[in-house]
């Protein structure tokens, strides 16, 4: 496996780790100083680390748990499946399910765009 691949595949399963365990110091590791976050109509909504941790902080507070469903690494981007329990699945059922994309540079995530639809996700990263 080239080292590039290697280290994806690493971050990857460190960023499953982090998010399974709610661990937002672990995770807050990862992300870029500048990374943004957001759905596919507005990446933007946070557009800092602190910003980020703090969108992950007051869904964890107010209840919301995700475990990780899928994690596969596509070139510099790590497809997220998570199954979302909690009031983002109240109207749903026990949980949802919902999809991020990662794109990372130089080692730490750049950008997550959060998707409802995996097949939307796959195609936002087969488009780029």
């Amino acid at each position: 496996m080239p080292e590039a691949q290697e280290s994806m595949e690493h971050l990857a399963q460190q960023v499953k780790t982090a998010l399974e365990a709610a661990d937002l110091a672990a995770y807050s590791e990862f992300l870029d100083p500048h990374v943004h976050w957001g759905p596919l109509e507005n990446p933007s909504v946070c557009k800092n680390r602190r910003q980020v941790l703090t969108w992950y902080e007051r869904g964890r507070d107010a209840g919301t748990r995700a475990r990780v469903s899928e994690i596969t690494v596509m070139g510099d981007q790590i497809l997220v499946g998570l199954k979302v329990a909690g009031p983002a699945a109240a109207d749903s059922g026990d949980e949802v399910d919902r999809w991020q994309i990662l794109t990372v540079r130089e080692g730490r995530v750049v950008q997550i765009v959060g998707f409802d639809e995996r097949g939307d996700a796959v195609a936002q990263i087969v488009d780029q």
